[in-house]
């Protein structure tokens, strides 16, 4: 399961890029959230899939083969916040772009700098 997880991760990061590269805005900001759905997948994926273990400390000793390891899931929660503020900042701005430009075009955003 984990490779299978990590070549989807890889083609995200492919496909997130190739819309980056694109000249219209709205494909710019949709490749900015599946780069950062991607790399929360490979997050998840690099710390190791544990079926069935919580990240919690019960009674019994704390070991890799009792319990999940929280870290991971931590760094992932803090991934989705991050990326969730950066796409409703880059929306807002995409928006305001557009609504001064008069397209989604990016070469007639530099129409605006005139």
């Amino acid at each position: 399961m984990e490779p299978l997880i990590a070549v989807l991760a890889g083609w995200l990061f492919a496909v997130g890029l190739y819309l980056l590269l694109s000249r219209n805005l709205v494909r710019l900001l949709l490749g900015l959230g599946l780069i950062s759905h991607a790399a929360n997948l490979l997050i998840f994926v690099s710390a190791g899939l544990t079926r069935g273990r919580p990240p919690l400390v019960g009674e019994e000793p704390l070991t890799l083969a009792t319990s999940a390891d929280p870290l991971p899931q931590a760094l992932i929660l803090t991934a989705i916040v991050i990326s969730f503020g950066v796409f409703a900042f880059a929306l807002i701005l995409i928006r305001r772009a557009i609504a001064l430009a008069g397209s989604e075009d990016v070469e007639t955003l530099t129409v605006t700098e005139r």
